[in-house]
């Protein structure tokens, strides 16, 4: 070792002393700065001041630190404690409901937009809380209202009794015809009299004769008047085929096809629209999701 210089592993007190973000050239002078390239920032903290080539920058407070001071604790933050409290929950307050009666409570504030009161979820809408503000509709309105609603039933009424009326009136044409059905209407031989119903059946229109008088029992069903009526005007019956048009009782009133499970006496008994004995019934051919024959009207007359 040479006289008068610095043993390594320690600093000597005559070995020159080098400041905090200072670069050597060599070993005695110094060369440029960083504050002089302009690189990092100095830390806000008044008793620091450290230069740091990536400052940490405050969520709360925005300001710049070093690695020291970069939690809110360390440096002190300002905005740390107004934020913090901004967040908090008070579990202690409660909202009570002005409700009368009501002595519901609610941990945030429930407002009706009307009338401005706090009240509890269960009174929160106009109607719950029979609000002074909701609005009530005008006389004027109501009674627009009622007439409306008088209207509709009068016309319901008059519906039913031209209902009945029509009921009657056919029921009385049934009667007379009756008597000249029984003349020369075909059918079951063996059936009772008392359980003979008879009828003016009236074929599909592709069919060479119009109409045909018949009588069935009144125990039968839908589905076994079509058959029996299909083979006594010999129609074709394709029924037990679920593509093919299906061959259908309809209502010579209102078109209906009646359905397949339901007996003859039930029609006969049948208050709306009855069937009547000496009376009309349509046998056409229908597609399986057409429920009403069209135009029914057209066959009778």
């Amino acid at each position: 070792m040479l006289f008068g210089m610095p043993r390594l592993g320690r600093r000597s007190p005559f070995y020159p002393f080098r400041a905090a973000g200072t670069w050597w050239r060599g070993a005695h002078a110094p060369c440029t700065t960083m504050a002089e390239l302009e690189i990092g920032q100095h830390c806000e903290v008044e008793d620091c001041g450290q230069l740091d080539f990536l400052p940490f920058v405050c969520d709360g407070c925005s300001g710049v630190f070093c690695l020291q001071h970069r939690s809110q604790a360390a440096h002190g933050c300002s905005e740390a404690n107004l934020k913090s409290g901004a967040v908090k929950p008070d579990h202690h307050k409660s909202f009570l409901c002005t409700y009368k009666g009501c002595d519901g409570k609610e941990l945030v504030p429930v407002l009706c937009p009307s009338c401005g009161k706090q009240f509890c979820f269960r009174h929160r809408h106009e109607l719950d809380h029979e609000c002074e503000k909701l609005e009530i509709p005008k006389p004027r309105m109501a009674v627009t209202q009622q007439l409306v609603k008088d209207i509709v039933d009068s016309k319901k009424e008059a519906t039913v009794s031209k209902r009945g009326r029509g009921a009657k009136n056919s029921e009385t044409a049934a009667k007379v015809a009756l008597m000249k059905l029984k003349m020369h209407a075909s059918g079951d031989k063996s059936l009772v009299q008392t359980e003979r119903i008879y009828f003016q059946v009236f074929l599909p229109k592709e069919s060479k004769e119009k109409s045909k008088p018949m009588f069935f029992s009144s125990n039968w069903s839908i589905g076994k008047v079509i058959d029996f009526a299909a083979s006594l005007a010999n129609l074709k019956n394709n029924n037990n085929k679920t593509t093919a048009k299906k061959l259908r009782l309809c209502h010579p009133a209102s078109g209906e096809a009646l359905p397949l499970d339901q007996t003859l006496a039930s029609w006969i008994s049948n208050r709306e629209s009855p069937l009547n004995n000496g009376g009309n019934v349509i046998l056409e051919y229908l597609d399986n999701e057409v429920q009403f024959l069209e135009n029914a009207t057209s066959y009778i007359e």
